[in-house]
């Protein structure tokens, strides 16, 4: 099973879900946005699969600091356009596996699909 983890090492959330693959023996590569920054190709894809509205994280301080601008009008391609100039605006974490995507890390979810 090839499972890649993408988000940023300090998160708390992305710390909780890399802990739950290894209590459940979940072989994973983790993707650091920090330093790998974030494939707007990939980004386009999470979009059109799990909706920008998922994906974009506008809770988060990132998002909150970001100019007006960048924060009306929102549509799927602004919103990856938004995510590739700030990974941190990216929710975290998200997972690719064999069965599909996971964006945000719910304990019944990720029992779901694992």
């Amino acid at each position: 099973m090839s499972v890649t983890l993408y988000g940023i090492p300090n998160c708390d959330t992305v710390k909780k879900a890399r802990t739950w693959l290894d209590t459940k023996g979940v072989a994973y590569t983790f993707h650091d946005y920090k330093k790998q920054g974030a494939d707007p190709a990939k980004l386009a894809a999470w979009v059109e699969q799990a909706g920008w509205e998922k994906v974009l994280n506008r809770a988060g301080t990132t998002f909150k600091k970001l100019p007006d601008a960048d924060k009306e009008g929102l549509d799927a391609a602004k919103a990856v356009r938004v995510m590739e100039a700030n990974p941190s605006a990216i929710k975290r974490p998200v997972v690719e596996h064999p069965g599909g995507l996971l964006v945000g890390f719910k304990e019944a979810e990720w029992d779901a699909a694992f």
